[in-house]
């Protein structure tokens, strides 16, 4: 059987149109369309319904791409022994982040990384959640920092930090006269959430459901900064990471942020992997790289301090 026909399948199964599934593979469209022909000539079943306006998997299409996802995933795993028999910290590594993380955590540990794995290359992957897990099962990724709890029984996972969250809020918000606020003071409160699909929304909702705060319904944003630019726009207050509020990021006019009492809300990063993954031994040695981050990052600023 031959694998690039599989890679052809599963590139046309992601994209759902021939021409793009091309595009991604790097070949003409007859090409593409040829070897998938091949393939279900070889397997006496068709894989694809072809239409003038979208292409669709069969059922029996639709379980050999899963199968596909999970050969080719070990195929690259196979690659993987191999380099890092030659070279250990070398070759290339692929982790998903999820976006509440990703711009604030990695400027502050790459620099160590690629002072400490020079000959390593990192691929990093800006994806929800959800998305990560995804392809970690699919073999598309290496790796993921992720918040706990991940569910996933075919995922190792070690822990590298908890972060508390910080309240922000605009200056002249009742609360930002506290130095500190409790988890009370938030009763009755209306906070600015993200879309669904976000981790970070699912820790805002269940610190809502312990204090009695409820989601402001009429904005739902897309991003951390639109949640910053939101509150500094006095249109509410929100939960933010405190690694989202630490240098070098840049302070937003008429907007503070406050510490909670302990114990506060926080979150637990983590890396997490495939169980049966080939990289396991050196992940474990990123993951320690990783877990130094700074303690004084982890610590919320304090009222008075520069946001």
């Amino acid at each position: 059987m031959n694998l690039r026909a599989l890679q052809y399948l599963i590139a046309l199964a992601d994209v759902r149109h021939f021409s793009r599934a091309a595009e991604r593979c790097h070949v003409s469209q007859p090409t593409l369309s040829t070897q998938i022909r091949k393939l279900e000539d070889e397997l006496e079943v068709q894989l694809v319904e072809r239409h003038p306006r979208q292409v669709m998997l069969t059922p029996v299409g639709e379980e050999i791409v899963g199968r596909a996802r999970t050969l080719l995933g070990e195929m690259e795993a196979i690659r993987a022994i191999a380099r890092r028999s030659r070279d250990p910290h070398s070759g290339t590594v692929r982790i998903g982040i999820f976006p509440t993380l990703a711009p604030y955590f990695l400027p502050h540990v790459i620099p160590n990384v690629r002072q400490t794995f020079p000959r390593l290359t990192l691929r990093l992957y800006e994806e929800k959640t959800e998305d990560v897990i995804r392809m970690l099962g699919d073999g598309k990724l290496d790796a993921g920092l992720l918040a706990l709890p991940v569910s996933e029984d075919w995922l190792e996972s070690r822990t590298l930090f908890e972060e508390p969250f910080v309240l922000a809020l605009p200056e002249n918000h009742p609360l930002a006269a506290k130095p500190q606020v409790r988890m009370e003071d938030l009763a009755d409160q209306e906070l600015l959430l993200l879309e669904d699909g976000h981790c970070l929304r699912e820790q805002a909702l269940e610190v809502c459901q312990l204090t009695g705060a409820h989601e402001q319904l009429d904005f739902h944003a897309t991003s951390m900064e639109t949640l910053r630019h939101m509150v500094a726009a006095n249109t509410g207050i929100t939960l933010m990471p405190t690694l989202s509020v630490k240098p070098p990021l840049a302070n937003t006019d008429n907007l503070v942020t406050r510490p909670f009492a302990e114990p506060g809300p926080k979150r637990t990063i983590a890396m997490v992997w495939r169980k049966s993954s080939a990289l396991a031994d050196f992940l474990e040695e990123l993951a320690g790289i990783f877990a130094a981050i700074e303690p004084e990052l982890l610590a919320p600023p304090r009222a008075g301090e520069r946001d």
